[in-house]
Formats: C-alpha cells, sequence, structure tokens
C-alpha cells in the first residue's frame, strides 16, 4: 500500500508554464440537435451536469448521443479541489425535489444507463447520501430497466452516509481517487485517501455484487510507478472498473499540467491493469469516469449472469 503521509508537494515550487497540447488531445465542440434539446431539458428542469460544471472535454460526444452525467446536490462544492472548475463556498440548503426532477429528465432522454454524482456536501454530516437513495429508487419506479452508476463522494469514510446509498443498490459504485498519495494534499486538500479506501473497500463488504469503479487522473506531477502503486490498491480494494485520463487545466487559475502523457503509456497503464485483475479498464487521454459507462454495466453484467445466473 502506498504511504499517504509521504513527500508533500509546495504549490510555490511548481513551473506554471503553459505547455503546449500535443497532437493527440483533440476536444470536439459540443453541437447537433441532440446536444442543443439536452442543454434545453436540463434548464427547464433546473438540473446541473458534471459536463457543463467541470467542462468535460467529452460533452460533445456524450452529449450528441444523448447521454449525461447528472450532478446533484446543487452546484456549489464545499471542497477546494485544485483540479476542478466547480463552483465553491457555501452551498444552499438541499433540495429534495431534485431527485424527482433527475428522475424525469432521465425518462424524458430514454436513458438505458443513468450516471448521477454530485458536489461534496461536507455541511451535512450524511454528505448528502440520502438524495443519492431517493434517485435510484425514483428512476426504478417510472423508469425501470435502466441501470444506475453512482459516483459518490467519499463522505469522509463514513461508512453509515455509503450505506444509505448501498441499501438503494446502485448497479455501479463509483469514488475516484484522482491521484497518487504523494498529491493528494497538493491536488485535493480536503480529502484523505484513507477516506477513498474505506468508501471502495466497505462498499465492495456491503455488497458484493455492485460493480465498485475508481479513476485516476494523470500529468499532476506523479510517476507512472506511482499510479501502478494506486492501481495495484485499488484492485486490494476489490475496485472492478477503472478509468484513467489525462489532467487538463480547466484555467490559469487551476494547478497546472506537470506532462502530458503519451498513448503509449496511456495502453502501457490499461494492459497493467488487466494483468493485475480488473475487469474493465478505460485508458486513454480524454477519457473520463463516466466515459463508456453505459456498455461497461451492459458487458459486464452480462459477463456475471453467464457466470452466476
Amino acid at each position: 500500500m502506498v504511504d499517504a503521509t509521504r513527500d508533500r508537494v509546495d504549490p510555490q515550487k511548481m513551473d506554471t508554464t503553459p505547455i503546449r497540447r500535443p497532437s493527440w488531445i483533440r476536444v470536439r465542440a459540443p453541437s447537433g440537435e441532440t446536444y442543443e434539446w439536452l442543454q434545453k431539458l436540463m434548464r427547464q428542469k433546473a438540473l446541473h451536469t458534471v459536463c457543463e460544471e467541470a467542462g468535460c472535454p467529452n460533452m460533445g460526444e456524450c452529449w450528441g448521443s444523448g447521454t449525461a452525467t447528472f450532478l446533484m446536490l446543487g452546484d456549489v462544492c464545499t471542497r477546494t479541489c485544485g483540479f476542478c472548475d466547480i463552483k465553491r463556498g457555501k452551498p444552499a440548503v438541499l433540495d429534495f425535489l431534485e431527485p424527482e426532477r433527475v428522475a424525469q429528465a432521465v425518462k424524458a432522454m430514454n436513458l438505458k444507463h443513468a450516471v448521477i454524482t454530485s458536489v461534496n456536501r461536507d455541511d451535512r454530516r450524511d454528505g448528502g447520501a440520502p438524495i443519492f437513495a431517493m434517485v435510484i429508487q425514483r428512476i426504478r419506479e417510472i423508469h425501470p430497466g435502466c441501470s444506475i452508476e453512482v459516483l459518490i463522494p467519499d463522505f469522509k469514510g463514513s461508512a453509515e452516509a455509503l450505506r444509505i446509498v448501498m441499501n438503494a443498490r446502485p448497479e455501479i459504485l463509483n469514488h475516484n481517487v484522482e491521484t497518487v498519495p504523494r498529491l493528494f494534499k497538493l491536488v485535493q486538500p480536503q480529502d484523505r485517501y484513507e477516506w477513498a479506501r474505506a468508501t471502495l473497500t466497505h462498499a465492495k463488504m456491503m455488497d458484493p455484487d455492485v460493480l465498485t469503479k475508481s479513476g485516476i487522473m494523470v500529468g499532476l506531477g506523479e510517476t507512472i510507478d506511482e499510479v501502478k502503486a494506486v492501481m495495484e490498491d485499488l484492485r486490494s480494494w476489490g475496485v472492478d472498473i477503472l478509468t484513467i485520463g489525462q489532467y487538463l487545466q480547466p484555467s490559469r487559475q487551476h494547478l497546472p499540467i506537470s506532462r502530458y502523457y503519451t498513448p503509449e503509456e496511456f495502453e502501457e497503464l490499461r494492459e497493467f491493469g488487466y494483468q493485475i485483475g480488473f475487469k474493465w479498464v478505460e485508458s486513454a487521454p480524454l477519457v473520463r469516469s463516466s466515459y463508456h459507462a453505459a456498455e461497461q454495466v451492459r458487458v459486464l453484467s452480462a459477463v456475471h449472469r453467464q457466470l452466476y445466473g
């Protein structure tokens, strides 16, 4: 296991000189009728998507194919992660009608797989976990047959908050570790590596049939060996699905890019992931947590049915 306390990085010593974007980083601008319809639907239902709030490079591709990742618990986060473009500060009170609006949007989009995430709500002891449970339940009621993936905060390692979500039985429980332990306090200063470990290990213990998933960004100053060590940790915690993508700086006010990984390095990490036992690995420059999420649950659920009936 990687030591989460070693070799802290001094932000004042980081080189903030922009690096030229390589040829293999190509982001398609969002456009098209489906994209415009989805954007209008989100505004009508007063909903947020992490695609927009976090500036996801795949928004054009995903929205163009009729998929989106819903952002719940408001659009203001209580944490100040150096990589994230979501607003931070004091959030509004929880909106307990939000799960109904999300579920209605999922039905209107006729989704076969819904991805639900949220900002951090450290202002609440339960971290907003009941809202996750409510939206899972409501989607199942009005749009049966739709599989559900939840990308949850760490709830500060709270097993009680996690159990609220797990009792609703999502098909995929996702929590991103984001970076290597050496960079944790730089990249996500209010997070802890042990909270990520607790979230993912407890989820598997609570329901072994639920697929667990995590993701890592690269290009923040870590080494490939450190990435592989985190991958080994994740497998030891029972994680089934892994996503690895290039960090892209949202603005000059965010953490700088240390370097761009090559397609060959992403392929090396993908092959290593399969070697150590992950069931599914997405590793490429523009991969994000929800990339190909519907295909992951479709294929892995079919394999599980063949093996266990």
